[in-house]
């Protein structure tokens, strides 16, 4: 049963790991990021020493439960070296009986579902099950290892209208069947692609998914309560592929259409994942009951939690003063080395990312 997007069952994991071990565009992976002077003069070296690490490394490793305490080390390595600090809040709005969707804004391909993993970890709650777009899974291994990582694919590149129906009614099915069956955690990002524009928006056929399962006989309050959905607000105080997203940004506004380098996805996650990000928090919101007249309305109810909940650092509101044209002395402005040797279009671009928060906080007081 939903065996073509389900994350991998422990039984198993053996298998994919072993067939993951001998994957060379894995090993070439992973040396480019820990042995880059032996990959570049050496590839072949870089990729046995990360293939015999690999078989080592994976003795350990039998279950899904193993896989993630591995990255659990992974990531408090990857905080230590890349974050100033990292906090998070409101886990006692989470009933760890009742399974929970967390609906979270969207900045960073790899680390927002990762960031909220922690979170829960270190609260003793089950960590999530991630939604995982299949147009970031260009190579059967990354498919791989990310069910591996308690990850189910949502399926974007279907050719025809039918076939993507068809996809978001089994999509529907498998979440609440495993939030009400499976009783596990979910995550989803509230759309598709990162706001690369610092505006955290639901798209509102995100929930129209969700509510494709609910029959006709049950009430959107009834359905709500079962999805049990918790917003999510992430906040970075730098984002390490800022300048990368207002090069893009910029160049949409000049020609209308901006085309991927063929490894821009993997260097982007390479670089959200070891670049600084300062101050990094997560606040889970109160969950999202009631009757709501539509998918419109219950996106809307997300975003002004997310919205009020999203933590403002000294990036953002001095992004916020630069835009409305109050002085800031460069000496004074968090922003400033990441302004640098960018274009006038692509440095507005860039404090729009940053300031678009603070001006959607602004917003919800009016």
């Amino acid at each position: 049963m939903f065996d073509d997007i389900r994350p991998y069952r422990n039984d198993e994991v053996a298998t994919v790991i072993k067939k993951l071990i001998n994957e060379p565009a894995l090993q070439s992976s992973i040396a480019s990021i820990k042995l880059p002077s032996i990959h570049k003069t050496v590839p072949k070296l870089a990729q046995l020493i990360v293939k015999m690490y690999l078989k080592v490394r994976s003795r350990k490793v039998n279950s899904i439960d193993d896989i993630q305490q591995e990255v659990a080390k992974y990531l408090y390595h990857l905080i230590e070296t890349s974050c100033s600090n990292f906090s998070y809040n409101g886990i006692d709005k989470i009933d760890p009986s009742k399974p929970s969707l967390f609906i979270s804004n969207h900045r960073d391909i790899v680390l927002d579902v990762a960031f909220v993993n922690l979170a829960l970890y270190q609260s003793g709650i089950t960590t999530v099950e991630a939604a995982v777009g299949d147009n970031l899974l260009n190579q059967p291994w990354v498919s791989d290892l990310m069910r591996l990582n308690k990850s189910f694919i949502v399926k974007r590149s279907e050719k025809t209208k039918r076939a993507m129906l068809t996809a978001s009614k089994n999509l529907s099915s498998y979440i609440h069947h495993t939030l009400s069956e499976s009783k596990q955690n979910i995550w989803i990002a509230q759309r598709e692609g990162r706001a690369k524009d610092g505006i955290d928006k639901t798209n509102s056929a995100l929930i129209s998914m969700l509510l494709l399962n609910k029959g006709k006989e049950r009430s959107i309050a009834e359905y709500l309560e079962e999805l049990n959905i918790i917003p999510v607000a992430i906040s970075y105080e730098f984002d390490p592929c800022d300048r990368d997203k207002a090069k893009e940004l910029a160049a949409k506004e000049a020609t209308g259409e901006y085309v991927k380098s063929e490894n821009e996805d993997f260097d982007s996650i390479t670089r959200g994942l070891v670049g600084k990000k300062g101050h990094v928090h997560i606040e889970f919101c109160d969950p999202i009951l009631g009757d709501f007249e539509d998918s419109k309305a219950i996106a809307q109810a997300i975003d002004t939690k997310i919205i009020a909940n999203y933590k403002l650092y000294d990036s953002n509101q001095k992004a916020y003063e630069v835009l409305n044209n109050t002085p800031v002395p460069a000496e004074e402005n968090p922003l400033n080395n990441r302004l640098q040797q960018l274009t006038k279009e692509q440095r507005q671009w860039l404090l729009t990312m940053y300031a678009n928060p603070v001006f959607a906080k602004e917003s919800l007081k009016s």
